[in-house]
């Protein structure tokens, strides 16, 4: 755990830090205190457009391997990942080719993940040494202004164990893992019914990974615009 944060929490799990957007905390007050944990190597628990994720400092090999083991994840998957705008996405990337382009044009921000070609300075345990990574560009702020508050980039990973279900609130995800965090912002109920959809962009077509949030078929369509 890396310590106090400076702002009083609004409740405290064993060692974890716990702040409720919205009483007596605004958005802005949370994310500094966040920002605090995840700038010194921090995991924290945060609210997106769908579910709950679970992050830290994709650039810190130790953060890293902390969220594969607390989500009991296996190292052949890579992280995905929330860029703070689309500068940050290029800036991570060896290309941002014209397809990608129009979807994130359609599409972003929002609950779109584009698979794209990672730059080499990027840790490879993020991307699985596949040299491709999973990004998106949220539409929800706090996950957003995390992501700023790290250069640009943030782990998003489903705030769960692997292969169970993921929470759309706090009292969904394990307390098991609350307690291996640092800090938990609680937004209350987020609107996910469905994940971000997954595509892979680094061909000439969009090829479909996952269908979640966007269907497919609006994606072809954006696609061929």
């Amino acid at each position: 755990m890396t310590g106090n944060t400076g702002m009083e929490p609004l409740l405290t799990g064993a060692d974890t830090l716990i702040w409720r957007v919205g009483t007596n905390r605004s958005e802005t007050e949370v994310v500094e205190a966040a920002t605090s944990l995840l700038t010194r190597g921090g995991i924290v628990v945060y609210p997106t457009e769908t579910f709950y994720g679970l992050g830290g400092n994709p650039l810190s090999p130790a953060t890293v391997a902390a969220i594969f083991a607390i989500k009991k994840r296996e190292r052949e998957k890579a992280l995905p990942l929330i860029a703070s705008g689309i500068q940050a996405v290029r800036e991570w990337v060896e290309e941002f080719p014209a397809l990608a382009e129009r979807l994130a044009a359609a599409f972003w921000p929002g609950p779109l993940t584009l698979i794209l070609r990672a730059v080499h300075r990027l840790p490879p345990q993020v991307h699985a040494s596949t040299g491709k990574i999973a990004i998106r560009v949220s539409s929800h702020p706090v996950a957003r202004a995390l992501a700023a508050s790290l250069g640009g980039l943030i782990v998003s990973t489903s705030a769960n164990f692997t292969g169970q279900r993921a929470c759309r609130t706090l009292a969904e995800i394990p307390i098991e893992l609350v307690r291996q965090v640092d800090g938990v912002i609680d937004a209350g109920r987020l609107p996910g019914s469905l994940p971000s959809t997954i595509v892979d962009v680094t061909g000439g077509s969009p090829l479909l990974v996952r269908e979640g949030c966007v269907p497919f078929m609006e994606i072809e369509r954006a696609a061929a615009l």
